[in-house]
């Protein structure tokens, strides 16, 4: 077999997650040629502004090495599609002008593991390519630091035309900022709201965050003036909210989602995240315990007519890679993979979000 054919074979494992089918069924596979410089491939969709082209493109390569081996080289996936369709133009931002995405992860109630999703989301991004920052935004109780074992970080500041900025600790391949950096440890964070909302939107507008795909906000539980600081402070892209499948969990999570989408917020609310879904014991992969129920977050995202977007075991790695400063989705074990599956489904819902959507507006303080 050419490796043409094997390459259009392994084609045909990547399926368009909108049309349930794959790409080569579908005819959106054009020329592939081999060179010296590597295998090139030509997608032609039906129109310029399917959401899904960037995921594509990505599960091309994906699928295209592990059928031929890791270090087969894609020299390029060029696009041509049968319709140009003109794009909406995004209005140049005040704040964050190089911050393509801002993504908000909220829970109704402490305790789901709403940080760990927010840090393993980041650091998956990271892994899949994308330019990612992660700003803790849980000014009172910053776990942040911790889990990426990084307590005693101590941001530096430069001038830039007479302001201070403030720049970002790059580790795992993301910018991160929180007020962890800022206080000791052992503190405990003593501040009314007007100062706590002051320091984030000093966070915001005078970190060196450059040039960004996505910029993840660690919000505090439930809903408070951090959330009203950070609606009116940027023009927030989408909501992700965290909830474990227990009742107490989800009627919390039900508040944050009525939130995001009041007339007053109106951010659109990307989907649910369902934390400690089941537990597997080590030793046996095909055990599932469902101990705080079952498919609690799945019953909630159809009840409020929004996406599951991913389902994380407990594991015991996921504790002790937060408390090691060595997130899970660094590596490929099981919950490694559901957290980049997390990520490829926020890129996806992300995408289709900003193509049949206007861009979300700042909150107005009147």
């Amino acid at each position: 077999m050419s490796i043409k054919e094997q390459v259009l074979n392994a084609l045909r494992k990547v399926s368009h997650p909108d049309k349930g089918s794959d790409i080569v069924s579908l005819g959106m596979v054009g020329d592939i040629s081999v060179s010296d410089e590597g295998i090139a491939i030509v997608l032609v969709p039906e129109k310029s502004n399917d959401p899904f082209l960037s995921s594509l493109k990505s599960s091309c390569v994906r699928a295209v090495k592990e059928t031929l081996g890791p270090d087969t080289v894609i020299s390029s996936i060029e696009v041509k599609p049968r319709i140009v369709v003109e794009k909406m133009t995004l209005p140049k931002r005040e704040v964050l002008p190089g911050v393509k995405n801002i993504i908000a992860v909220s829970s109704g109630k402490g305790g789901v593991g709403k940080s760990t999703v927010a840090v393993n989301l980041a650091v998956a991004l990271a892994r899949k390519g994308y330019a990612t920052g992660l700003l803790d935004a849980d000014i009172f109780g910053p776990s942040v630091p911790r889990m990426l074992n990084a307590e005693s970080y101590r941001p530096e500041v430069r001038k830039e035309e007479g302001r201070d900025m403030i720049i970002p600790m790059v580790k795992h391949g993301i910018k991160v900022l929180s007020i962890g950096f800022f206080v000791k440890g052992s503190d405990a964070v003593i501040w009314r709201g007007p100062m706590a909302s002051s320091f984030l939107k000093q966070l915001i507008g005078q970190g060196d965050w450059g040039e960004l795909d996505y910029l993840i906000f660690d919000l505090p539980p439930g809903t408070s003036d951090i959330h009203l600081t950070l609606v009116q402070e940027v023009p927030v892209t989408g909501a992700i909210v965290v909830t474990t499948p227990q009742e107490v969990a989800l009627a919390d999570a039900r508040k944050g989602i009525a939130m995001f989408r009041s007339e007053s917020i109106n951010v659109p609310v990307l989907g649910l995240v369902e934390n400690m879904s089941f537990f597997t014991p080590p030793g046996l992969p095909d055990k599932k315990y469902f101990i705080f129920g079952k498919d609690g977050g799945s019953r909630l995202a159809a009840e409020t007519g929004t996406d599951l977007l991913g389902q994380i075991p407990i594991v015991e790695t996921i504790c002790d890679g937060g408390d090691a400063g060595t997130p899970d989705a660094l590596n490929d074990s099981a919950t490694g993979v559901a957290f980049l599956s997390l990520a490829e489904s926020v890129v996806q819902r992300v995408e289709k979000r900003n193509a049949e959507m206007a861009p979300t507006k700042r909150v107005e303080v009147k």
